[in-house]
């Protein structure tokens, strides 16, 4: 009972980390990446949908992203959303593709930047401690409903406490490797 507890909270703490790795994607750093613009969600069809569903997003240069739209009757709405989006990046259109020059980031942006990165860091750590809270009062109840005995429970804590000390430290790592990214010139 308590490895299935263990597993159960192992599997909800790396779909934290999966999680901040795909939020952490979709900042910018000194390059272009499709990540940037991918999940945009672009108003078509009379629904949203996102931008990597109806586009073929690659990176000609180093500073620069084409966007290719299965259906050239939407290169005007992904414009749109692109000019909405906080990206604060002029589209470029020529009819067939569009291109995303990105400028170089300043100094202060890669400050913020990291800021950003620092808080999103935080909130994975918070998950990963939500789940090993949900999962201690699960381990309690047990306890009090005599499921299990006194030394299981404290068995199963100290295990919980290592799992969640090693995806805090994998968070930690996910976050100093998308700063020292961010900070590259």
């Amino acid at each position: 009972m308590i490895n299935e507890l263990l597993q159960d909270a192992k599997e909800r703490m790396e779909g934290a980390i999966t999680a901040l790795e795909h939020d952490l994607d979709g900042f910018r750093t000194g390059r272009a990446s499709p990540a940037l613009v991918e999940r945009l969600k672009v108003e078509v069809y009379g629904a949203d949908m996102e931008l990597n569903q109806m586009a073929v997003i690659s990176v000609p240069e180093s500073q620069q992203l084409a966007i290719r739209p299965y259906d050239a009757t939407t290169i005007s709405a992904i414009e749109r959303a692109i000019l909405k989006s906080d990206l604060g990046i002029m589209p470029n259109n020529d009819g067939r593709i569009i291109r995303l020059n990105l400028p170089r980031l300043t100094e202060e942006r890669r400050r913020d930047l990291t800021r950003l990165v620092g808080k999103r860091v935080e909130e994975g750590k918070v998950a990963a401690r939500n789940v090993r809270r949900d999962v201690l009062g699960d381990l309690r109840e047990m306890k009090n409903e005599s499921l299990i005995s006194e030394d299981e429970f404290f068995r199963g804590e100290d295990l919980l406490q290592k799992l969640t000390d090693e995806h805090v430290n994998k968070i930690d790592e996910v976050g100093r490797r998308k700063m020292a990214e961010v900070m590259e010139v």
